[in-house]
């Protein structure tokens, strides 16, 4: 006898959460260093390097 095969679900991809580092805005704060001593005077945005500013976790 035959087996029955059953039809496969239509199941939508799971959503990518938020990145942690960035928190899905994909900026990231980056202290800026001055002077000899290397003091810091403050910060910049820079691109976040977990997901390459996409905002988006990626699955490892």
């Amino acid at each position: 006898m035959a087996t029955k095969k059953t039809p496969a679900k239509d199941t939508a991809p799971a959503e990518p959460g938020k990145c942690q580092p960035c928190g899905g805005t994909g900026n990231v704060a980056i202290t800026v260093r001055i002077g000899r001593k290397r003091r810091p005077v403050g910060q910049q945005d820079g691109l976040c390097l977990s997901c390459f500013g996409t905002g988006t976790a990626l699955e490892s």
